[in-house]
């Protein structure tokens, strides 16, 4: 059995003090029209943020290798994390042979963190 992780934690304030017209093509580049459409808040903008980071740090390789757009994290109908990889990110997984994820996503005192576990 193969097991990875990553976690990341941002400051929630480094999406609250974007210019408007820089955020908007920010959101754009980082979140897939899925994610965007739930991404209600900064705070959830933070966390879908370091969501990411902590799968390509879970991947290995970090975001360049990988693109925003390879990775989305989506809710359920409980509201908890889901994880969707697409093309290079994909295809590194299942080289990793990683075909279960766990995500987690926290907010609390201007920070938001998250935690990905990879298993398979």
């Amino acid at each position: 059995m193969k097991l990875v992780s990553g976690l990341d934690l941002v400051e929630i304030k480094r999406f609250t003090t974007i210019k408007p017209a820089i955020k908007t093509r920010f959101v754009a580049r980082v979140l897939t029209g899925s994610e965007q459409l739930e991404s209600h808040s900064d705070q959830s903008l933070a966390g879908r943020f370091a969501a990411k980071e902590a799968v390509a740090k879970a991947l290995g390789c970090g975001i360049g290798k990988i693109s925003w757009q390879e990775i989305e994290i989506l809710t359920d109908s409980d509201g908890a994390p889901i994880l969707r990889l697409y093309g290079q990110a994909a295809e590194i997984a299942a080289k990793l042979g990683i075909n279960i994820w766990s995500v987690s996503i926290t907010h609390t005192g201007g920070l938001a963190a998250a935690q990905v576990i990879g298993m398979g």
